[in-house]
């Protein structure tokens, strides 16, 4: 595998929203390590924004899993890390 321009690269993601999601992935895409904290208990809030939901084998709708947050936080690691308390 060649390597990308940015292996070796860290980046934290605290971003929400489209367009702090949408810029760490590219970082991502280019090869950074890019880790993604999200709010303990509730996820990202994209994660049940909109429409289309990915769907299981029943193709019923499996809620927290959205096109809108799977597109934008390809190629990351996550967490949830509860800023608020040490």
């Amino acid at each position: 595998m060649s390597a990308r321009a940015l292996d070796g690269i860290r980046v934290l993601d605290l971003s929400r929203g489209l367009a702090g999601p949408w810029s760490t992935q590219i970082l991502a895409d280019f090869g950074a390590d890019v880790i993604k904290i999200e709010l303990p208990g509730h996820g990202d809030d994209t994660r049940t924004l909109a429409l289309p939901y990915l769907t299981g084998a029943d193709d019923e709708p499996e809620i927290g899993t959205s096109a809108y947050y799977l597109s934008c936080n390809r190629n990351k690691r996550s967490a949830t890390i509860d800023l608020a308390s040490p």
